[in-house]
């Protein structure tokens, strides 16, 4: 499992200065404790901070792992930030032939095995997980018909989106072949690119995601584990 960590969360304001968003305190722990519980609830062993701003801070709070029952590593950006698809690609190394990747921000309490078994059975190098978001949560950016994904574009929406990317994907090592090295990619433009190709499976989730990339988000998902269904 790769955790896109490395962005500077401009939208929180004052809140990331001096920590990394991962580490924003949510129903009084890290947010970052949240993700790792969750993903060791559902079976995930192995999990590589992609890390960027502030990134010295995230290996020093959570180490190997050990605390959790998980194993912990961590890849840098280095000098220059490398946007969410070029750190993937420097992560490849501690990542292996096909893994799952989250956006550092989201907490999606799915099933991830389910997930995992759709993308071993689309046989395809990539798979989007989507929820049928219709505007509500945030601007819809997906067109998923039919089992598949039509069109993917976080910048130009159609009303024929009414999906929206949960923030968790699944990819073989393979479909960032073709991409440059220790450059600023986006795997946004990574997803698109698979898009047009035909090698990106969809898989609909029942559940709702939840962010903290926004006050608003971050408050929201705050009273969602204050209430428990967070450990469910």
């Amino acid at each position: 499992m790769a955790i896109l960590a490395g962005g500077l969360a401009t939208r929180l304001g004052h809140v990331t200065e001096r920590i990394p968003k991962i580490l924003v305190d949510v129903a009084g722990r890290p947010f970052a404790e949240h993700q790792i519980e969750l993903l060791q609830r559902n079976g995930v062993d192995t999990v590589v901070f992609c890390v960027g701003h502030l990134g010295e801070l995230i290996a020093e709070h959570y180490g190997d792992g050990t605390r959790w029952g998980v194993q912990l590593d961590y890849s840098s950006d280095g000098p220059q930030p490398l946007g969410t698809g070029g750190a993937l690609i420097r992560a490849l190394p501690k990542l292996g032939e096909a893994f799952y990747v989250l956006y550092g921000d989201s907490y999606l309490p799915i099933d991830y095995a389910a997930a995992g078994q759709a993308f071993l059975a689309a046989g395809r190098p990539g798979l989007m997980t989507v929820y049928g978001n219709e505007g509500r949560f945030d601007a819809s950016n997906v067109w998923f018909a039919d089992g598949e994904i039509r069109l993917y574009d976080k910048q130009h929406r159609l009303p024929a989106m009414r999906h929206i990317d949960c923030g968790l994907g699944l990819l073989r090592a393979s479909a960032l072949d073709g991409w440059p090295r220790d450059a600023a990619v986006d795997l946004a433009d990574v997803y698109q690119r698979l898009v047009a190709r035909g090698e990106l499976a969809g898989c609909e989730v029942s559940q709702r995601f939840y962010e903290i990339g926004s006050p608003a988000g971050l408050k929201e998902l705050d009273q969602f584990l204050r209430t428990g269904f967070g450990g469910r």
